[in-house]
Order: C-alpha cells, then sequence, then structure tokens
C-alpha cells in the first residue's frame, strides 16, 4: 500500500504512522511548576539528539482538556526536567501518569511512586527506576500543527547529569538486560528489552 500523508487516506481502521517508527523509547520526564507542584508525564517521542555535549529532546504533541501540557510549560518557566528510565517493573505507574490530571495534581503522587531529590536541578527523580538524567532546557521549537488550539513542540535539554544505579554496572558498561526498558510501538503496543546482540562496525 501507499499512501500520502497530506490527506491521511491510508484506507485503514487506524493511522499505521507510529507503527512504522519502532520501537520509540520512552522519556518518563518529571518536572516542577512554579509553585512546586509536580509533574511526571511519559512521552513516546523521545531520544538522544548529541553526545558531546549530552543533549535529550522529546516531542509534545496536542494539549490536555485544561491547556497546554504541563512538562512543556513548567520546562520553558523553570528551565529544567529530568529523564527517568521507563522498565518493565514499572510500567503500570508509568502507564498511570499518562492520564490526563489537571495541573494540581502530583502524578508521582497519583501513581504510587517513591522520589528521589536531584543533584542539580529540582524535579525530582522516580527513585525506583535506575538511570535518570537531570537535564537544563536548552530550546523549544514548534513544529506545524492542524489542530486549532493544539501545539507541537521539540522541547531540546542539555543533560547536565545522569544517575546510574551501580546493579547495572557489568564489566565497565551498563547492562540493560538487568532492568529491562520498555518502548513505544504503535497504537496501544509496547516492547520489552530482552534480546540483546552485538554486532561490531565494519573496519
Amino acid at each position: 500500500m501507499f499512501y500520502e500523508t497530506s490527506d491521511n487516506d491510508h484506507g485503514l481502521p487506524y493511522d499505521p504512522f507510529k507503527s512504522c517508527i519502532v520501537p520509540r523509547p520512552i522519556g518518563w520526564i518529571s518536572t516542577i511548576d512554579g509553585n512546586g507542584v509536580i509533574n511526571l508525564a511519559p512521552y513516546s517521542f523521545f531520544n538522544g539528539v548529541s553526545g558531546d555535549p549530552p543533549m535529550v529532546m522529546f516531542a509534545s504533541n496536542g494539549r490536555q482538556p485544561h491547556g497546554s501540557k504541563d512538562t512543556v510549560t513548567n520546562c520553558e518557566e523553570t528551565g529544567e526536567f529530568v529523564v527517568n528510565l521507563a522498565t518493565w517493573s514499572l510500567r503500570k505507574n508509568m502507564n498511570q501518569t499518562s492520564a490526563a490530571v489537571p495541573p494540581d495534581v502530583n502524578e508521582m503522587e497519583l501513581a504510587e511512586l517513591a522520589m528521589a531529590s536531584s543533584d542539580l536541578v529540582n524535579p525530582p527523580r522516580v527513585k525506583d527506576t535506575p538511570i535518570h538524567m537531570e537535564c537544563q532546557h536548552f530550546q523549544t521549537i514548534d513544529l506545524p500543527c492542524h489542530k486549532q488550539d493544539h501545539r507541537n513542540a521539540i522541547v531540546i535539554g542539555r543533560v547536565l547529569g545522569i544517575h546510574i544505579d551501580d546493579s547495572l554496572l557489568v564489566d565497565g558498561k551498563v547492562d540493560l538486560s538487568r532492568c529491562r526498558p520498555i518502548a513505544r510501538l504503535g497504537y496501544m503496543e509496547y516492547s520489552r528489552v530482552d534480546y540483546i546482540f552485538t554486532m561490531e562496525r565494519p573496519k
């Protein structure tokens, strides 16, 4: 099949676009607003964009019933956020934090997650996940948006510090099989990293 995205006439009951970009790592982003309210939300348009300096991005599409998404607003207003690794053991908690709730709701409490203080930024970390990246907001890039009152934005952050649980370190490397990260596929589907293989680059 082939379809042009300008009219989205694919003839399928569900849009296949996100199923063609897989697997997508999940940026589980914690922020805090100017009143001290903690926000935690998962973003599946997330990735690293630079290694030196280390930088990450996440894209926020659409809006919540109460207005703009809290994560983007908080990042722009406070200049800080934390990326928490989404893992198999915390999958239900992560899913709970995707709920559309008012900005005065603390999603960490809603999802019954323990918090840990960060070292360099104000937003807290999800205590029970083994990897966290403390970030400083670098830039927001607004993208085209076809829906009125919605906003498509890419948030880019510079990674100031990284927490890695010592239990993941094996022979000087991070062994991700020990924490089984999860990734987003299409529709309501997810994937779990269970099988890891190595290929050396050609010389």
